[in-house]
């Protein structure tokens, strides 16, 4: 009893000891910007932590005395702090600034209009790098967004690297895409092409989403919204990591990356590589990848900084880009996994549809800080994209193109069954036994090659507290070269073309260009300027840009050589934009904010030469947009939201319709006045009821259709002169395709214990129209017959992440489950001649798919 006794007045002590030898530490986690949520703080050499709230705000319990603490975020550079508490105090370390742990960021981040809550008044969504990291997996790139107002991204037909995105019901083309402030969307259509990006996620400081008519300066194609792309450049520490990540249907990746750190001498460089392999949910998709990534920086001296990059990912992927209707995924026993592309050759998977290409970027960027408050920043970039797509190409005995019949599945000459692989071998034999005539069927590759170099810069200038001004150039050339040439005879001893005047009947080998070869020229020169003022309450700006864009056209197949007409002059289009926007603070927790601009951009290039060939089209104008928003934002201790409402009007789409005569050439009719409406609301939140647990969520709602019919427009053959009877197009009212109007999710996350944290993310589709072409609405009985509806669908996605040590190295491993319950879903439609699910040719959405993966820092 006595020993009881004495047990319990020891314990008694030592819990009282310890009640008066624990202190606080409070404090403010930020940058730059403002507060960063979520950043770690943890007692050094313990496992004590917290992490910061939505204000950059924390608490820490820690023991009397004297320690230190560690504040840590990724994309900066780790700060340590000392302390002196007693017992029972509360100490209060201040503001915490955390540095971007890459040199030059700051800079990237002026010259890229990297948008700032609460400030630039425009529409945004941040990403950064530890949530990309967390949550990517084996997703394509675009698919991080999904969780943000208005985005709606998708795998298409599922291969590597074949994501599109769409924004506020905006294709790629009307979405500016920048890479460090650089335009990279294709010079002569608008197009971004995600696998050539496939290894930016590895590198990625933070993605930036501004919706509408965004922050950037520059005269880019921004209707839908621009995607502000910011890479790591130069670590500032010495160090780097290793990483390996595997996961369903034989996914492996892995990579490292090493830096020198800030040297005494100013130097700093940084590499980065990784290779990515798999075989693909769908059948026969599968890929090899490679990444890139190289920084080398040097800080001359207080005034002058230069920094040179280098980034690419060759690829080579397997397709599935032909839709098919829904009964035959049904039919087929490999159901959603289905793909009529592929086959067997010699026993091996063999693709009809294989896209290989490699297009490294390099720059070499140079910060001039002429004055504490004036910033010149100069980039010069260029990039040799080479690469292509294959497919099946088919001709008579006299070399004339025919349409293959390998997909008609009513036949199954060249396949294993009904609803079955392609049997390539059959397709040899028949090659092969047609001796010297040559090849019936072969596999071609479409090659788009391009040399593409330019200029830009900006000066950036404080007047003084309050006022900004900016301004600068945008100059660029780009050369397309356009080419089909024989990839594999299959069997066959040469393929006859008769498409090149000036080789009438060519025995093409492999390598020889067949069908077409022509070449874009694009010249670009653009100067824009911006007016900024800022206070505690209110920001806003003013910011106008013109720009030349010329285009020019070689046709080397349809001309002789000695034909003048080869060559086309330039085609010039005068564009401009004016654009402009306010936020006012009404108090710590309330802002409210406008913007509104109209800008008309030229037309693709594909509208001012007809037909594919040099043959201009005198009726080609700018594409004209106008756009307001008005937002909303709400900011409390522990909940954060914002709303938006958006209407942008389209006008003078560039649309071209080609109707076959009877003499084997196209006549055509140049649309113009088609006008499109998109609006809608955007509601997004965080709530952080607890520092452990987070929620997030959106709702957007979208209302995008056709605006007007098109009447009485005449067609013209390729000598302009007017044939046949005028034709209508009828699309009044009618929902634009391609893209989900509603969206929604919530997504919730978890620290279980520390180092450990479980999330949950739901995403929800409805109000998803099949695709269509509007020029092709030209029965007056189908006026006001919507697309297809495709069903409504929802997703969940579930994440695990524990960052561990392993000795004195920092460890994280990271698990992800996409479409965990494996629904199946329609993700991508184009519709049919019946507007009905029976018509649509159709691509499936994943189901099921994993990665784990684990990084170690050293």
């Amino acid at each position: 009893m006595k020993n009881f006794k004495n047990l319990l007045i020891a314990m008694l002590m030592i819990t009282t000891s310890t009640i008066f030898a624990q202190a606080k530490l409070t404090g403010v986690v930020a940058d730059e910007t403002g507060p960063l949520p979520g950043a770690d703080v943890i007692v050094k050499g313990t496992t004590k932590g917290a992490s910061t709230d939505f204000d950059g705000i924390f608490t820490l319990d820690v023991d009397s005395g004297s320690g230190t603490v560690e504040i840590s975020f990724m994309g900066y550079t780790t700060q340590t702090i000392s302390y002196n508490v007693s017992n029972g105090e509360t100490k209060d370390l201040g503001t915490i600034v955390l540095q971007p742990s890459s040199v030059g960021l700051d800079e990237i981040n002026i010259v890229a209009s990297v948008a700032i809550g609460r400030k630039t008044p425009v529409a945004v969504s941040t990403i950064k790098a530890a949530e990309i990291q967390e949550k990517l997996g084996n997703q394509e790139y675009p698919e991080i967004l999904k969780t943000t107002p208005g985005v709606y991204a998708t795998k298409q037909g599922g291969g590597y690297g074949d994501s599109r995105i769409n924004l506020r019901g905006f294709n790629s083309e009307n979405i500016a895409v920048l890479i460090n402030g650089i335009p990279v969307n294709d010079m002569e259509n608008g197009r971004v092409y995600w696998s050539n990006w496939a290894g930016l996620s590895d590198v990625t400081s933070s993605m930036q989403v501004q919706r509408g008519l965004g922050a950037s300066k520059v005269a880019v194609p921004s209707i839908g919204g621009t995607i502000n792309i910011v890479t790591k450049t130069t670590d500032v520490e010495r160090g780097g990591k290793v990483m390996a990540s595997t996961g369903n249907d034989g996914y492996q990746k892995y990579g490292f990356t090493l830096s020198t750190g800030l040297m005494d001498n100013g130097l700093a460089a940084t590499i980065s590589a990784s290779k990515t392999t798999g075989n693909g949910f769908v059948d026969g998709t599968a890929f090899e990848g490679y990444s890139y990534f190289a920084n080398i920086s040097k800080k001359i001296n207080d005034a002058h900084k230069i920094s040179f990059t280098l980034f690419g990912a060759p690829q080579e992927h397997d397709q599935r880009t032909t839709r098919v209707k829904i009964e035959d995924y049904k039919e087929s026993d490999r159901g959603i996994r289905f793909n009529p592309d592929f086959g067997y050759k010699n026993g091996k998977e063999f693709n009809v549809r294989r896209n290989f290409y490699h297009k490294p970027q390099a720059s070499l960027n140079h910060y001039w800080n002429i004055t504490d408050d004036i910033l010149l920043s100069t980039v010069a970039y260029g990039s040799l994209g080479t690469g292509g797509g294959t497919g099946l190409l088919a001709n008579d005995n006299e070399g004339r193109a025919i349409t293959s019949d390998i997909y008609d599945f009513s036949k199954t000459d060249y396949r294993f069954g009904l609803y079955q692989p392609i049997n390539f071998d059959k397709i040899v034999d028949n090659n092969i036994s047609r001796g010297d005539l040559g090849s019936n069927v072969i596999r071609r590759a479409s090659r788009n090659d391009h040399n593409w170099y330019g200029v830009l810069s900006n000066l950036n200038a404080n007047l003084n507290d309050n006022w900004v001004v900016s301004g600068g150039v945008d100059f660029r050339y780009y050369k397309g070269i356009h080419f089909r040439e024989v990839e594999d005879l299959l069997g066959g001893q040469y393929y006859v073309d008769d498409s090149n005047v000036n080789n009438p009947y060519n025995r093409a080998k492999v390598g020889d260009k067949i069908a077409y070869f022509n070449e874009g020229v694009v010249l670009w020169e653009g100067l824009f300027g911006q007016l900024e003022y800022d206070d505690e309450d209110l920001s806003a700006f003013v910011s106008g840009a013109v720009s030349q864009t010329q285009y020019k056209r070689i046709d080397y197949f349809n001309y002789l050589d000695s034909d003048p007409e080869q060559e086309t002059d330039f085609q010039n289009f005068i564009g401009f934009s004016i654009k402009g926007g306010a936020n006012y603070n009404i108090d710590e927790h309330h802002n409210v904010f406008v913007n509104g601009g109209y800008f008309e951009k030229a037309p693709n290039f594909d509208a001012v030469f007809r037909n594919f060939r040099n043959i201009i089209n005198e009726e080609a104008e700018n594409q004209k947009i106008l756009s307001f928003e008005i937002g909303y934002g709400l900011k409390l201790e522990k909940f954060r939201a914002n709303v938006n409402l958006y209407n942008t009007e389209w006008k003078d789409r560039t649309l071209v319709k080609s109707i076959p005569e009877p003499n084997g050439e196209n006549s055509f009719a140049n649309l113009t006045g088609v006008n499109a409406v998109h609006q809608g609301v955007e509601f997004d939140f965080t709530y952080n009821p607890t520092e452990k647990l987070g929620f997030k969520g959106m709702v957007s709602v979208g209302n995008w259709y056709w605006k007007n019919d098109i009447r009485d427009v005449q067609l013209f053959d390729g000598n302009q002169n007017p044939v046949g009877d005028p034709i209508n197009v009828y699309i009044k009212d009618l929902k634009v395709g391609d893209a989900a109007q509603t969206t929604a999710s919530l997504g919730v996350n978890y620290e279980i214990i520390k180092g450990v944290k479980v999330s949950a993310d739901y995403t929800y589709f409805d109000k998803l129209y099949a695709d269509f072409d509007p020029e092709d609405r030209d029965k007056a009985s189908e006026s006001g017959v919507n697309s297809w509806q495709l069903p409504s669908f929802g997703l969940v996605d579930l994440g695990l992440r524990w960052k561990f040590n392993i000795k004195s190295l920092d460890a994280t491993l990271n698990a992800n489950v996409n479409n965990v319950f494996g629904t199946e879903y329609v993700s991508d439609a184009l519709d049919g001649s019946g507007h009905n699910a029976q018509t649509a040719g159709v691509y499936y959405g994943a189901g099921r798919t994993f990665t784990v993966g684990t990084k170690i820092k050293f």
